[in-house]
């Protein structure tokens, strides 16, 4: 799943219609390759993004959880974590990298 594009199912407040069209955006992104589409493609491009951000919106609004809303800033907090930790990990292996052609 890309990393940016995020959890939006149970949370309070709920996930904005903003939130929505944002991951539909990143889905759209990656299966299409581009960032930006061609001229030629732009009607496409944004028809499908505004299907998806629709569908999204029906999904969460119909989803329905007994476990309590999760907190924003917590997830975010954990999601920075995540993050942190696979780029110290990358940092590490990229030094090690380094160390061992210098010793070659």
């Amino acid at each position: 799943m890309c990393r940016n594009i995020v959890p939006l199912h149970n949370f309070e407040p709920p996930a904005t219609d903003t939130e929505c069209h944002d991951a539909a955006l990143q889905f759209v992104r990656k299966i299409t390759g581009t960032t930006k589409p061609s001229k030629a493609n732009q009607e496409v491009f944004d028809r499908a993004v505004a299907e998806i951000a629709h569908a999204t919106r029906h999904l969460l609004d119909d989803l329905v959880t007994a476990a309590p809303p999760k907190d924003r800033a917590a997830e975010a907090a954990k999601r920075q974590e995540r993050s942190a930790d696979r780029y110290e990990a990358l940092r590490r292996f990229q030094d090690e990298r380094r160390a061992a052609r210098a010793v070659s």
